[in-house]
């Protein structure tokens, strides 16, 4: 499925003063920490594009799954994947190292009449400080390195599904939302995810946490750090949802709100501060269980309200080498 985000970055690479039959002049370009929220085309080009290509001149998007449907009488695709090229200039200051670079993004996007009005974006940068040889947090609980495409390889090209399917994966993704809404604050048991999710379950989260496996790798890797951490989290279960067949996407911007008053969440101590998450997640559903579970989370975004600046303290850890 080749969709007007594709084709987009196929413009930008080719020619990107001329993208007007892909974006409304008006363009809504949200990216995660630091870039935040952009207007228009000529800040997408100027405060997006040109850093991003500029770091990598040979810049190439590999998305490994699209999803596209309409929601509350919008069309929305979501997307994830990697930017890939060699990494040759600093990119928001993180510095080059003259390598590949895998770039990790999750994307939703809004249509309108078939042009993008808005975009929702997260790149994991703190992955890509990683590839670099910096970490300022701790490291991952989780497996760290590259994520896998879906183990079916179906991500982009998918047999037509009947709406009927589309519909059994979004509502056993709300009835599993709704289980991780019943957590009695003690036990990460009180919520059935068996019921729910495959034996052989992956999550792969973002740098700082990781990628886990199965529900006990999940509930010790990021479930229980982050519910315990965050009791009073909440989630907005009226976000975006795309469905196709048996993928689902899901997310807002923010997703999530929570006071970090307990815990040693990603290494940090408690800054008792109510944080709004940026959180997106694409999920596979293999018959009647999710199977794979691919998440972003604004990492540097939550950093940045509990005060803490995690590109000065990449620097600071780089010394004099940046």
């Amino acid at each position: 499925m080749v969709t007007v985000i594709d084709k987009l970055y196929q413009q930008l690479k080719s020619s990107p003063n001329n993208i007007e039959a892909y974006v409304h002049d008006q363009v809504a370009w949200r990216v995660s920490a630091p870039v935040n929220n952009l207007l228009g085309t000529n800040e997408l080009l100027t405060s997006y594009w040109q850093p991003l290509v500029s770091a990598l001149p040979d810049i190439e998007r590999k998305p490994f799954i699209n999803v596209q449907s309409e929601y509350n009488g919008k069309e929305w695709i979501a997307s994830t994947g990697y930017f890939v090229g060699t990494f040759s200039q600093p990119l928001w200051g993180i510095p080059a190292n003259n390598k590949t670079l895998y770039l990790r993004f999750t994307e939703l996007v809004e249509l309108d009449e078939n042009k993008i009005k808005q975009c929702f974006l997260i790149i994991d940068f703190l992955d890509a400080m990683n590839q670099v040889g910096v970490n300022p947090l701790r490291k991952s609980l989780g497996h760290s390195g590259l994520i896998m495409p879906p183990s079916t390889m179906d991500g982009l090209s998918r047999e037509k599904t009947s709406k009927a399917e589309a519909e059994k994966s979004e509502q056993l993704i709300l009835d599993m939302l709704a289980e991780l809404g019943r957590f009695d604050g003690k036990s990460l048991s009180s919520m059935k995810l068996e019921n729910f999710w495959h034996p052989d379950f992956m999550w792969y989260g973002p740098a700082g946490i990781g990628t886990t496996r199965g529900i006990e790798g999940f509930r010790r890797d990021h479930q229980g750090p982050f519910v315990f951490s965050f009791p009073d989290r909440d989630v907005d279960h009226k976000a975006t949802l795309v469905s196709d067949g048996n993928y689902v996407a899901t997310g807002g911007w923010p997703h999530m709100h929570g006071t970090h008053s307990v815990g040693d969440w990603l290494g940090l101590p408690p800054c008792n501060k109510q944080l709004s998450l940026r959180v997106m997640d694409i999920w596979r559903r293999e018959g009647d269980l999710l199977k794979e579970n691919w998440v972003a989370i604004d990492i540097i975004d939550i950093c940045m309200q509990m005060g803490l600046d995690v590109f000065a303290m990449m620097k600071e850890q780089l010394g004099d080498n940046t």
